[in-house]
């Protein structure tokens, strides 16, 4: 009881002095304490060496707490409490998100959302990196168009010329107007895009870039397509896209 009064102390401690949330703020102080020490060095696996892998954003300050409880109807921290007392840091990613969808009702991709942010949360895998070790790169954007036109853009191959030039794709597969599945430039890397209506003449788009082997290239992959997104939504927010 001491120690986890103590270690609550240092966390009000770190809240006041960076203005952080009390999640964000725990989260900070054990991956901290997570970090392997001199003499824990042959007992712990080795820390990423690359020089982006802690510069990614984790996923709880990349999506706000107050959308994640729009779309599911319970924020980080309530999610947190959720699977905490499931033991859920035992659990595979896959049992994770499959446990958030049949036994709490959560759609697919909010259900992978909330398990990578519960994981980065709970040290079992660093923000960019994959439970398996690999790494991946995401981004996101609201565009001003009813989620099916947003998913055009995606799955027709001419639309998606216009936005993502120069790129082999293959699809793999395209649930109109939700999802979109592709194998990147002949492969291995493959891009898994999710799309969410709000209201009628608005969605918001979001990229998982996968199979990525390192730091560097995720960070890389990621810069890329807050881009190309941000390239997207200026061209279906106006007529370019008819041109």
């Amino acid at each position: 009881m001491t120690t986890q009064r103590s270690f609550k102390a240092r966390v009000r401690a770190r809240m006041e002095k960076t203005g952080e949330s009390y999640t964000t703020a725990r989260r900070h102080l054990i991956n901290r304490t997570i970090e392997p020490t001199p003499a824990s060095t042959a007992a712990s696996p080795p820390a990423p060496t690359e020089p982006t892998a802690t510069a990614a954003a984790a996923q709880t300050e990349r999506i706000a707490d107050d959308l994640i409880s729009a779309r599911t109807g319970r924020g980080w921290a309530e999610w947190f409490a959720v699977l905490d007392a499931a033991s859920a840091t035992e659990w595979t990613h896959t049992r994770i998100a499959r446990h958030l969808a049949t036994e709490h009702e959560v759609p697919g991709w909010w259900a992978q959302t909330i398990t990578v942010g519960y994981e980065q949360a709970r040290g079992l895998r660093a923000p960019g990196q994959r439970r398996g070790g690999g790494f991946e790169a995401s981004a996101s954007r609201t565009v001003a168009v009813p989620a099916r036109r947003l998913f055009e853009a995606f799955a027709d191959e001419t639309a998606r010329a216009r936005w993502l030039p120069d790129v082999e794709v293959r699809v793999r597969t395209a649930t109109a107007p939700r999802s979109f599945r592709a194998d990147w430039a002949g492969g291995p890397t493959r891009i898994v895009v999710g799309i969410d209506a709000v209201g009628e003449s608005k969605a918001r788009v979001n990229v998982l870039h996968e199979k990525l082997t390192a730091a560097e290239q995720a960070a890389e992959l990621k810069a890329y397509w807050r881009d190309r997104l941000a390239a997207l939504k200026a061209l279906l927010e106006t007529d370019g896209d008819h041109r």
